[in-house]
């Protein structure tokens, strides 16, 4: 766990030029949200979910950032400016994949399926995309500010608009 914690505070430092120390990057609530969405995801998987659920709204409260405790989360995710984010319970996020504020990782279905998106690695979510539904975004990709994604999004393509289409790099 605190090999994780150092690993996120190296990557906000990484991607974000105003934190300029590991002191500094330790306010971030993206790093706090991480934090607790390990503690929440391993309750959650070994069948404590009331206390993950607890723990996720916590953090929640804390952040701004709600992350489902069930959503399997890789490494190096940086979620800048936070406020706003929601991963749903089915999501999977790849490693080293940036995140603004406003994301939303949301479903279209009720029924207890998957039905959230699976973002690949590498991968940059502008601020206030929405992507909904089980779609996979590719290894690569990036998804404009305010993009509206509800198809799948090739690897290495940048999507734009609502709803979301390529566009030439």
């Amino acid at each position: 766990m605190f090999s994780q914690l150092s690993e996120d505070i190296h990557t906000a430092i990484e991607n974000d030029p105003a934190a300029k120390s590991t002191a500094e990057a330790l306010t971030y609530p993206g790093v706090h949200a991480l934090l607790f969405h390990r503690l929440a995801h391993a309750l959650h998987t070994r069948g404590f979910r009331v206390t993950a659920r607890i723990i996720s709204q916590f953090a929640r409260f804390l952040t701004g950032i709600e992350i489902h405790p069930g959503a399997t989360i890789g490494r190096r995710l940086f979620i800048d400016h936070g406020m706003g984010v929601v991963i749903g319970e089915t999501a999977i996020i790849g490693d080293d994949v940036v995140m603004f504020h406003g994301v939303t990782l949301g479903g279209t279905s009720s029924n207890p399926k998957k039905r959230h998106p699976t973002i690949g690695n590498n991968v940059l979510l502008g601020a206030n995309a929405t992507l909904l539904g089980p779609i996979e975004v590719g290894d690569g990709a990036q998804v404009g500010a305010g993009g509206v994604v509800l198809t799948d999004v090739a690897p290495d393509t940048t999507v734009v608009g609502v709803p979301a289409e390529p566009v030439e790099d």
